[in-house]
């Protein structure tokens, strides 16, 4: 790490910085004072990196200037109280001994100090509630930990997910034209899948066998069967090294994320089926219970079901007004979701064999990006309209809870067991949720560390001891992240 302290004009905007970090002591405490208390400062050695102090810093300028503005509104407000009083009592005098009129002026009095005192209660909350704020964003770190980044696709990666069966792999669908399965514990690139003659949007592995079901831009789906052998794990102590090196990624260039994909990695160009009817991109494919049938999302206005062995075109389904967005299955009954730009998400319900009910639901203001099944009666959809919404299977007339975000979010997903929902936002940020709408956590996020472009999916991995939560964007990369729900939950 670089010495500073050389440099003059560095010593100079320290200085600076600490002398704005004391602004409030210059309030109680002489020129001299603070002279001495800025020399001990600036003799202090420390031993956290130069990057971690200066977030420190900042952070504690943050709060200061908190506190500082705090500080000044609270005295301008007792001023006001004051003027107040001494009015009021001005105009008691004229009130020459009725007991009545001195009734009413305590009485107007003691009201327009209330009024002032709830107005000085809700500044407080309103400023101690961002500084808490800003100290959960710190303590999030301790308990969402970026563990592993997987990097080699040469453009933005749309989707992943993470096989249901033995060997446990993470798969990634990217807009390069290629669909890769990754070793999570190594990050290392084990299989490279070419069949596809555009952009993959999405990718799903079946439920009890080794195959693939990726959709693409080329209007088609394709499933396809691999086999892949996991390399010898790395030391525990590499595993953390894109988190906890001393390595600035604000400074990495696309190409340089370019020049890191794989060269030797064993390449699949041929599917087992190709599923053809769309008119349109296919945007996204999911397996149904069983394995047995796959539906497929168009931007045609269609979903597409198909029986996997013959691959042949079971239903057609239509009603969107504008083309869909996504499509997920329910993990264990015959249910499938729909979402679309036309504002709405659709219910299909192919449990019975002879009825193909459908039902439509308007809870979003813009595109539904996603909508997705809990293992229990819960739908969870997402919209760039900026809110996340949870509806009862059984009561789906309005949303049981709602998350309102500050930018559009994409292709959610929710853990099996503790029910938290990841939320990938636009803005690059990923936020934790549980099934009530409590916010839970932020994911790190820095020039060192998360997603440097918006972040398009999330997919949870309880049973993964390393990594339980993974998340994909238009960084070209994907990241494994490490998340201590325990003591997540404890924290809300």
């Amino acid at each position: 790490m670089p010495v500073e302290s050389g440099s003059s004009a560095a010593r100079q905007a320290k200085q600076k910085r600490k002398s704005h970090s004391l602004s409030i002591r210059r309030t109680n405490s002489t020129e001299q004072e603070r002279a001495g208390l800025q020399r001990d400062i600036e003799g202090q050695d420390s031993k956290l990196p130069l990057s971690l102090r200066s977030n420190l810093v900042d952070l504690f300028s943050q709060i200061e200037r908190e506190f500082e503005n705090l500080y000044i509104e609270n005295l301008e407000l007792r001023r006001e109280i004051e003027t107040l009083n001494d009015r009021l009592t001005g105009d008691g005098q004229t009130f020459e001994g009725a007991d009545l009129a001195k009734g009413a002026l305590k009485t107007k009095s003691s009201h327009s100090t209330s009024q002032l005192s709830q107005k000085l209660k809700t500044t407080y909350k309103a400023s101690t509630s961002k500084i808490v704020s800003s100290f959960k964003a710190t303590t999030s770190r301790a308990v969402c930990q970026l563990v592993r980044e997987y990097v080699a696709h040469r453009d933005g990666i749309w989707d992943l997910s993470v096989t249901r069966v033995q060997p446990v792999v993470l798969g990634t669908a990217s807009a390069d034209h290629t669909a890769m399965l990754w070793s999570i514990e190594t990050g290392k690139c084990l299989l490279k899948y070419m069949g596809h003659q555009g952009s993959v949007n999405s990718i799903k592995f079946h439920p009890t066998e080794q195959m693939a079901l990726t959709a693409s831009g080329d209007q088609t789906a394709h499933i396809w069967r691999y086999m892949v052998q996991l390399p010898t794990p790395q030391p525990v102590a590499d595993i953390s090294t894109p988190c906890e090196e001393d390595v600035d990624f604000s400074d990495k260039d696309e190409a340089e994320v370019e020049a890191e994909g794989p060269n030797d990695v064993p390449s699949l160009r041929v599917a087992t089926t190709t599923l053809r009817s769309h008119q349109g991109v296919v945007i996204a494919a999911d397996w149904l219970v069983g394995g047995k049938q796959v539906v497929t999302a168009s931007w045609d206005r269609a979903a597409n079901l198909y029986d996997v062995e013959t691959s042949e075109l079971v239903h057609s389904l239509t009603g969107h007004d504008q083309e869909l967005t996504h499509c997920c299955t329910h993990p264990t009954q015959r249910l499938v979701v729909t979402s679309s730009r036309d504002t709405t998400f659709r219910l299909w319900d192919f449990r019975d064999p002879s009825i193909h009910s459908v039902n439509v639901f308007q809870g979003h203001t813009d595109t539904v990006t996603s909508a997705v099944f809990t293992v229990g009666d819960n739908v969870v959809s997402g919209s760039d309209d900026r809110t996340v919404k949870v509806w009862d299977l059984k009561n789906m007339r309005s949303p049981i809870a709602t998350i309102r975000t500050d930018s559009a979010v994409n292709r959610i997903s929710v853990s099996v067991n503790q029910r938290i929902i990841a939320l990938p936002h636009d803005n690059r940020q990923v936020r934790l949720f549980d099934m009530s709408g409590v916010r839970l956590a932020r994911l790190p996020r820095s020039n060192r560390q998360g997603h440097r472009r918006m972040v398009c999916c999330s997919a949870w991995c309880e049973d993964n001891a390393s990594c339980n939560l993974f998340t994909c964007g238009f960084d070209r990369q994907a990241i494994g992240w490490n998340i201590n729900i325990p003591a997540l939950l404890q924290e809300k």
